[in-house]
């Protein structure tokens, strides 16, 4: 399976940018997805998760202002961030397991190789 992230750039605050992580291969292996950033010099964190039938859950921080969701017809998982904020800057990562929600037992099986979102004041 291959993760592969698009969609992320420079933004001013207050701005909207939406990522989308592409699947492809043995996806059929992949049930729950996670979204995840990580900033220069701070420790990787869980923006968001999506089980495969839609449950969803969201770190404090980005509560209202993200959205996650998925098109299993396309093999896509997006994330719609809205209102950035320049403490949103950092590297986003997708990664998917076969279980029901990955962060739950921390068991991933796949990662993408990020895209870079940066917002400036």
């Amino acid at each position: 399976v291959q993760l592969v992230e698009s969609g992320g750039g420079l933004v001013q605050a207050g701005g909207s940018l939406r990522l989308s992580c592409a699947a492809s291969g043995s996806i059929f292996s992949i049930n729950a997805m996670d979204w995840y950033r990580q900033a220069p010099g701070k420790e990787r964190e869980l923006v968001a998760a999506i089980s495969s039938a839609g449950t969803t859950y969201y770190t404090e921080s980005v509560k209202g202002r993200f959205t996650i969701s998925r098109d299993n017809a396309k093999n896509t998982l997006y994330l719609q961030m809205n209102s950035l904020k320049p403490e949103d800057t950092a590297m986003y990562y997708c990664a998917g397991c076969s279980g029901y929600m990955c962060f739950l037992t921390n068991n991933y099986d796949y990662w993408g190789q990020g895209t870079q979102v940066t917002v400036s004041s």
